[in-house]
């Protein structure tokens, strides 16, 4: 184990910048079809269902690809899986600029889902890797936090660079990035302080099972993975698909209104960044109940929205979008929580498990929304009512539900034993939990 005599320091500013770069890269890959919406549907010839298609892939392949990244970096480094990851993403997105075909475009966006689960573990990695202990809460926060501004440079620039120079310049221009962040991760960047290149120990097919069920064992991981999964899926589902036709549809706001509220989600989610990581590093034995009250505030907002007689005022809107915007900062706190609960040698498949978390609820929230949506719009189409919207979006309860039951009953089971004395912003609580 490196020492945090080792940590910190401008180098590991260097490396953290630059594993950070990856990841603001991959986040605007990921989201840069979400401003070519209407070019796409014209250019493949594909219906509002067909261009879903591309969310739902990318979510499925984004979760299906964490724990055998995270088996992957334990394995071989993050400075690897890092490279591998951005030359899959530039490849990928290279051939979706030369796509001319629906299933050619599946094809391209499934590999950039693929190159995308490779970066965000790396850096998180990396981190733990490079900092002192009692820094890692923060400067993980910052990383999940500043990633989203990848979302923000794929919408003006994403929109000018369509209507200019069309798609296939488009696209091209924005792979051709990930080979020059790839020559920044091969000249200068290092898997920690004492090795350019950080091996772990080749694992037989047994082994690896070991290692994902020993993760899984720790009740810690457990924890990790239900905050993931119950605090950012209501902010993912509204930015990546129903967060615009519902405030267009359901609450009858105008389309640049609805975009503006939109987008605070990533104000609400840089702005929160950073209580989380200090809240997490300051008082490590009430990181479940950060997230715990996250989550509630969450719920409360929804409720009111939605039972709200007729059209809530516009300031409810922005105060639900930014208390919906904090949930993806509280999500990082379930990576901290397997931080402290597993040895360094599976971190990361520790991470890949609870990383999955959000994005499998994100999955079956979006999915459960269209349903319902479909299920009680009279005549189909995209003639969704307010009315329809209200119980569309009330499929979340039964997510959050069982989110804040499992979360509640694994931070019991942690609190049993580890004990209030064993933790601290710096320890790990691996001896307290054979």
């Amino acid at each position: 184990m490196v020492s945090d005599d080792l940590r910190g320091g401008p180098r590991a500013w260097q490396v953290w910048g630059i594993g950070l770069s990856v990841y603001v890269l991959a986040v605007f890959h990921r989201s840069s079809l979400a401003v070519a919406g209407l070019v796409a549907t014209d250019r493949f010839g594909i219906s509002a269902g067909q261009l879903a298609t591309f969310t739902m892939l990318q979510l499925l392949v984004y979760a299906g690809m964490q724990i055998p990244v995270g088996l992957l970096v334990d394995r071989y480094g993050p400075r690897t899986v890092l490279t591998i990851g951005a030359l899959v993403l530039s490849v990928a997105q290279a051939g979706f600029a030369f796509a001319d075909s629906y299933p050619l475009a599946l094809l391209a966006r499934t590999f950039v889902g693929m190159g995308d689960a490779m970066t965000f573990i790396c850096v998180l990695r990396l981190v733990s890797s490079w900092f002192p202990l009692r820094r890692v809460p923060l400067v993980s926060q910052l990383t999940g936090n500043i990633g989203q501004l990848g979302a923000l440079a794929a919408a003006v620039p994403m929109t000018w660079a369509l209507g200019h120079l069309g798609w296939t310049a488009a696209y091209l221009t924005a792979a051709a990035i990930g080979p020059v962040l790839v020559v920044l991760v091969r000249l200068l960047l290092a898997d920690d302080p004492e090795h350019r290149h950080r091996r772990g120990s080749a694992l037989s097919p047994s082994q690896v099972l070991t290692t994902l069920r020993d993760s899984w064992r720790q009740p810690g991981t457990r924890l990790g993975f239900w905050v993931h999964f119950s605090t950012p899926f209501s902010a993912t589902m509204l930015s990546l698909l129903w967060g615009y036709p519902f405030f267009v549809k359901a609450e009858h706001l105008s389309s640049g209104l609805a975009g503006t509220l939109v987008s605070l989600l990533v104000v609400a989610n840089i702005a929160g960044g950073p209580v989380m990581g200090w809240l997490a590093g300051a008082h490590p034995w009430h990181r479940s109940s950060v997230a715990l009250s996250v989550v509630g505030a969450i719920v409360l907002m929804w409720t009111v929205v939605l039972a709200w007689p007729g059209r809530p005022p516009v300031p409810v809107l922005v105060l639900l979008v930014l208390v919906v915007g904090c949930g993806s900062p509280a999500s990082m706190i379930g990576f901290d929580v397997g931080r402290t609960s597993n040895p360094s040698t599976r971190l990361a498949s520790a991470s890949g498990i609870i990383n999955q978390g959000g994005f499998v609820a994100a999955l079956l929230v979006v999915v459960a929304v269209g349903w319902v949506l479909d299920w009680r719009t009279p005549g189909g189409g995209n003639g969704y009512t307010t009315s329809a919207f209200r119980w569309a979006m009330s499929v979340q309860y039964l997510a959050w539900a069982l989110g804040l039951v499992q979360i509640w009953r694994y931070r019991q089971i942690v609190r049993h034993r580890v004990g209030r004395a064993g933790v601290d912003a710096g320890s790990t609580m691996i001896d307290d939990y054979r």
